[in-house]
C-alpha cells in the first residue's frame, strides 16, 4: 500500500514541479496539504530529492547582441557621413526626475549631428531621429556605430540599416573604448554642460542642450581637425569636394593629429605633397612660437608662402624624410 502510495505521491510532485519549476519540497508539502494529502513533510522531502526535483539554481540572463556588418574594432571613418556613433547619457531635472539624451555624431568631422534630450527615448524615438537626419543631410550613414543597449539592438534600428542600406557596427559589450568619439563627446557635455547646469524643466533643459550643440559644432576648436570647429571642417571639405582639389595628407583621418597637420587645401594647379611655386620664397615672419627641436638633428621645413595657411612638410633625421 506504500508502495502504491509513493507512486501517486512521487506523480503529484512531478507535475507540480513541472507547473512550478521555482519551488522547493516545502512549498510542494503545503500544496499538498491544501489539495487534501495526509503527508509528512520529511517523506515529501525525501521522495522530492529521489526524483531528482531540486531547484536549479539560477544562470545568468543571456544578453542580446547586435549583429555587426562589419567589426566595430576595424572600422574608421574616412569621409563625412561614413560613421555615426550613437550613444545615450542620462541626467536629472531639479525636481528628481530622469533626462535621458542621445547623442548622434559623425567620426569624420567631429560634427554632433544632434543631442537629443526627452524623458524617455526607445529605439522608436532613435530611428525618428536618424531619419530626420538622413532627410537633412540627404544620404544616410555607410555606418552606424553603436553599443549593445537594448534600443539599439531591437528590431527597429535592425529594420532601419537593413532598409537604408547602413552597416551595423555593434562594440564588444563591456567595451567603451570601441566608440571612442561618442564616448569622448559625452565626456565633453557631461564636463561643460550637464556637470555645470541644474536645470528645472524638461524645456529648459531642451534649450540649453541645442545652444550647447550649436556652440560645440561652430566655435569649439579640435586638436584633431587642426584646430578647426567641426562646422568649419565639414564646409571646408565639402568645399574642397565640389572645386575638385587635391587633398593633402592632413586631410586623412591619420593625417588630422596636430594643428600642423590641419586639412590645407592645394591651390590650382598644385598636386597633393607638391610644396608649390612659393617652395623657393623666403617665409614670412610667423605669427606663432615654434618650439625648437628637442633633438639636434631634427629640423623642420617651414612654407609661408604668400596667401598660404601655416604647413609643416617634413622632419628631416638624417637622409630620410618623414612626410
Amino acid at each position: 500500500m506504500r508502495g502504491e502510495d509513493d507512486g501517486a505521491l512521487r506523480g503529484a510532485l512531478r507535475d507540480l514541479s513541472r507547473k512550478r519549476p521555482r519551488w522547493g519540497y516545502r512549498r510542494a508539502h503545503a500544496d499538498l496539504l491544501e489539495q487534501g494529502w495526509s503527508v509528512n513533510r520529511k517523506r515529501v522531502q525525501r521522495l522530492w530529492r529521489e526524483e531528482g526535483l531540486r531547484v536549479a539554481q539560477r544562470r545568468r540572463k543571456r544578453r542580446r547582441l547586435g549583429e555587426s556588418t562589419v567589426p566595430a574594432d576595424r572600422l574608421a571613418a574616412e569621409r563625412p557621413n561614413h560613421v555615426w556613433a550613437l550613444d545615450y547619457q542620462f541626467d536629472e531635472t531639479a525636481d528628481g526626475r530622469i533626462l535621458k539624451l542621445l547623442h548622434v555624431v559623425d567620426e569624420f568631422t567631429r560634427e554632433a549631428l544632434e543631442i537629443k534630450c526627452a524623458r524617455r527615448i526607445d529605439a522608436d524615438a532613435t530611428v525618428a531621429v536618424l531619419d530626420r537626419l538622413v532627410t537633412q543631410r540627404g544620404t544616410a550613414p555607410g555606418h552606424v556605430r553603436c553599443d549593445n543597449g537594448p534600443e539599439l539592438t531591437a528590431n527597429a534600428l535592425r529594420d532601419w540599416c537593413r532598409f537604408s542600406g547602413a552597416g551595423a557596427a555593434y562594440i564588444e559589450p563591456g567595451s567603451p573604448w570601441q566608440n571612442p568619439f561618442v564616448e569622448s563627446f559625452g565626456s565633453r557635455v557631461r564636463d561643460e554642460l550637464l556637470g555645470v547646469e541644474l536645470f528645472e524643466t524638461l524645456t529648459e533643459a531642451q534649450v540649453m542642450v541645442a545652444d550647447w550643440r550649436e556652440d560645440y559644432n561652430h566655435h569649439r576648436f579640435h586638436s584633431s581637425l587642426g584646430m578647426m570647429s567641426p562646422a568649419r571642417f565639414a564646409a571646408s571639405w565639402a568645399q574642397d569636394a565640389d572645386t575638385s582639389k587635391a587633398i593633402t595628407q592632413g586631410d586623412r583621418p591619420e593625417g588630422r593629429k596636430t594643428p600642423y597637420s590641419a586639412p590645407h587645401f592645394a591651390k590650382p594647379g598644385q598636386t597633393a605633397g607638391d610644396p608649390g611655386p612659393w617652395a623657393d620664397q623666403d617665409p614670412e615672419p610667423l605669427s606663432t612660437t615654434l618650439q625648437p627641436p628637442t633633438h639636434p638633428q631634427l629640423s623642420q621645413q617651414v612654407d609661408l608662402g604668400p596667401g598660404s595657411a601655416l604647413t609643416v612638410w617634413g622632419v628631416r633625421t638624417g637622409s630620410e624624410l618623414w612626410p
